[in-house]
């Protein structure tokens, strides 16, 4: 075995009697979840069932990875010990980048998904959610987390361009900057809507801001290494702020300060992002993604702790007659729009740009990569689980009254209880009245977006658990709560497209790829936050909410994304196996980053074993392989799909032709224009990503096909082996 590789411990047999009761204990809640119909079913079981599937993904799976797939090394010195520039690359405690990746991460996918998807009910979300994270969605983060962390935290599309070659990278470096653009610009709009008129939000979400700042400099500057202490003092604060934003929110005078519209709000963002993404990376962005990790872990295991306590019925059926695609709150059939819907708590793209972002140059122990790369996937899995329980324990009236747009149920609240209880689902006007004073709400009828109704879902729980008397606070708190998972979101990818930007400047004008220059930083920092605050504030000023149009894309460019991190990293692993395995004989090759003319590997089998890379190239195969034809499936019926809810140019010749005839009412004819101009950039888009994907999956059969046959391809862009100067046996050169 290699020097400072993870051993494999046997196990004893008290050990192995233990894990086989976790196997059974959690094949019986699976099964319990999967087979059970009829009469409604525990939420605890939903508990045991993740905790048990977690456990063992992460005690074996993520362990064979770690010590057979990629054979982590701890002698091995990190880009942050060997670069450590202050700013961007700086060896970071693993609790610290823990916080700070799960942070960055867990943006609204694990929350909004999960209860979007139980329109199907709650059998075909939850199995996703445990399989996909377990096998594809922790996969995909660890992978790409220790490939950059071996290329000096190089981005995933530079990745793609050194291992694929100008073809694929040319593809992977422009579709991942579109991609990111979109997905930064939605989640900006998401939280801009979150917070719009809310100076509870608003006041305690610009509160972690100079909290941050405080503990940055504590932890750097005034009691450097005390991690513990930093941590309660900030955890006091952001509970402080908390607290204090509830008791703004009743000053007349005060809240006036806290209180924004849209377009304001996306101004802030807009000027925060910049501010994120050209500050050091100690000051602001690690100890405020750190400081929200423990708000977010913390109040999703008291959810989960409350559920214990209260094991409330799932009231949702395991199937409902939505499957087919008639569903109210979005359109598509079970196969393959729940796959699209549920992304981030399965499976996301947007994870790659920050397992090939910040956290790679934070890490100061390549071991570390297992516990911060599968281990904080796991969590937002078991927040999307959470999810999933808080929207499901809601009677099925109120849950599909709330999702419901006036559209499908009708404008008066009358109309909306007819049109749901045709459905099945009993509900009535007096039941949702009750219900929306209870939080603190005028009304909760057609309060789209998947926020809200979780958000009733998680108070009702804390306040059967923890108090009845606080069920506005509950709902107001988990308001808050969804804001920061967006937020924390928006300000790591602001800063991963930074370094994106710069690698692709660089290669046009090298001081432009360097992290150190600070006028490339500003240039390309004022690119990045331009280009998604653009879509951002424009949506902000539609009356229609312009760039809300393009949520439908989320789902699937999320996973068309995660589909070209595995691309990448089944190309690396196949490289990597077939170079320890096979004889070499010299090649040329034209390096696509630096233009050098490079040694190329020529590959002659000997007919020994493949290697460990091209051995266990399935690991990212497989879920490359069922991601493509989801992400295809759905695409293509976004385009072509002749259901007006479901295709985007159906829906635009439908607006078109009605418009042309002056057959639309007065209030439409006004916005018709817009609508369909924001379906044809939906299908565009749609069709860009659809592209780009299927260039990189051919591009990665290709080179794959060459280095299996021995032609020359591009040649590893590892970096050499240095030992590390942090761990007790490092060997001096």
């Amino acid at each position: 075995m290699l020097k400072g590789a993870i051993p494999i411990k046997r196990m004893s047999l008290l050990g192995i009697l233990i894990w086989i009761t976790v196997a059974i204990l959690g094949a019986s809640a699976v099964g319990g979840i999967a087979l059970h119909r009829g009469e409604s079913i525990n939420s605890l079981w939903f508990i045991v069932a993740a905790v048990c599937v977690y456990a063992i993904g992460y005690r074996f799976y993520s362990a064979f990875i770690a010590a057979k797939v990629l054979v982590l090394d701890e002698t091995r010195a990190t880009p942050a010990e060997r670069i450590n520039d202050g700013r961007d690359f700086v060896p970071t405690n693993k609790w610290v980048v823990f916080g700070h990746h799960f942070a960055a991460i867990a943006g609204p996918g694990p929350l909004i998904g999960p209860t979007l998807a139980a329109q199907f009910g709650y059998l075909p979300g939850t199995l996703w959610i445990l399989i996909g994270a377990v096998l594809g969605g922790c996969v995909q983060d660890f992978v790409t987390l220790f490939f950059s962390i071996r290329r000096n935290g190089r981005s995933l599309g530079q990745m793609a361009r050194d291992e694929l070659g100008p073809i694929g990278g040319v593809a992977a470096l422009v579709g991942v900057m579109m991609i990111m653009i979109i997905l930064i610009a939605v989640l900006g709009l998401v939280v801009v809507n979150a917070m719009k008129h809310s100076p509870w939000a608003t006041s305690t979400v610009a509160a972690t801001i100079p909290i941050a700042v405080l503990i940055g400099l504590y932890m750097r500057n005034i009691r450097p290494g005390r991690v513990l202490e930093a941590t309660l003092i900030g955890v006091a604060l952001l509970l402080i702020a908390v607290a204090g934003g509830g008791w703004l929110d009743h000053q007349p005078v005060l809240r006036q300060w806290f209180d924004y519209d849209g377009p304001q709000l996306a101004l802030m963002i807009i000027a925060y992002g910049f501010v994120a993404a050209v500050v050091p990376v100690w000051l602001l962005l690690a100890p405020r993604d750190y400081l929200s990790t423990f708000m977010k872990i913390g109040t999703v295991l008291a959810l989960a702790i409350a559920i214990v306590i209260l094991r409330p019925e799932v009231k949702m059926p395991a199937l409902t007659q939505f499957i087919d695609g008639t569903g109210p709150i979005f359109g598509g059939a079970l196969f393959p729009f729940v796959f699209i819907t549920i992304a981030c708590g399965a499976i996301s793209g947007f994870h790659s740009l920050i397992a090939s972002g910040t956290t790679p140059k934070l890490l100061a122990n390549e071991t570390d990569a297992r516990f911060i790369g599968y281990g904080a996937m796991m969590m937002e899995s078991f927040v999307a689980i959470m999810a999933m329980i808080a929207a499901t324990v809601l009677d099925p009236g109120v849950y599909f009254a709330i999702n419901s747009p006036a559209g499908i149920v009708g404008k008066e609240a009358a109309d909306a209880v007819a049109k749901i209880n045709s459905w099945g689902f009993p509900v009535s006007v007096a039941q949702m009245e009750q219900l929306a004073a209870s939080m603190g709400e005028t009304s909760l009828f057609a309060r789209t977006g998947g926020a809200p109704s979780f958000a009733v879902g998680m108070a009702s729980i804390f306040a059967s658990a923890f108090g009845n008397a606080f069920l506005a606070l509950w709902y107001h708190f988990a308001i808050m709560f969804e804001a920061l998972f967006i937020l924390t979101t928006l300000d790591a990818g602001t800063r991963v497209g930074r370094f994106m930007l710069q690698d692709m400047l660089g290669n046009i004008y090298k001081p432009l790829g360097r992290t150190s220059w600070y006028p490339g930083v500003l240039l390309t920092s004022s690119l990045v936050v331009g280009a998604w605050g653009y879509f951002l504030y424009m949506g902000t000023l539609d009356p229609l909410g312009g760039i809300n149009s393009l949520w439908p894309l989320f789902g699937i460019a999320n996973q068309m994304l995660a589909a070209i991190a595995l691309c990448v990293g089944t190309t690396i692993l196949i490289k990597s196996g077939k170079r320890r395995a096979g004889r070499t004989s010299a090649g040329r090759f034209r390096h696509p980053a630096s233009g050098d003319t490079c040694a190329s590997l020529h590959i002659a089998s000997d007919g020994r074993d493949g290697g460990s890379g091209l051995r266990y190239a399935w690991v990212t195969a497989l879920p490359l392989a069922w991601l493509v034809t989801v992400t295809s499936a759905a695409a293509w019926e976004k385009l072509f799909s002749p259901e007006l809810r479901v295709g985007f140019l159906a829906h635009a010749k439908d607006l078109a032709e009605k418009l042309a005839a002056g057959t639309l009412p007065p209030d439409k004819m006004a916005t018709a224009p817009q609508l369909i101009f924001n379906d044809y950039v939906d299908a565009a888009l749609t069709a860009f990503f659809l592209i780009t994907t299927w260039v990189l999956v051919l591009d990665t059969l290709r080179v794959s096909y060459r280095i299996a046959t021995g032609g020359a391809h591009p040649p590893s862009s590892e970096a050499p082996h240095e030992p590390s100067r942090l761990v007790e046996d490092w060997v001096r050169d």
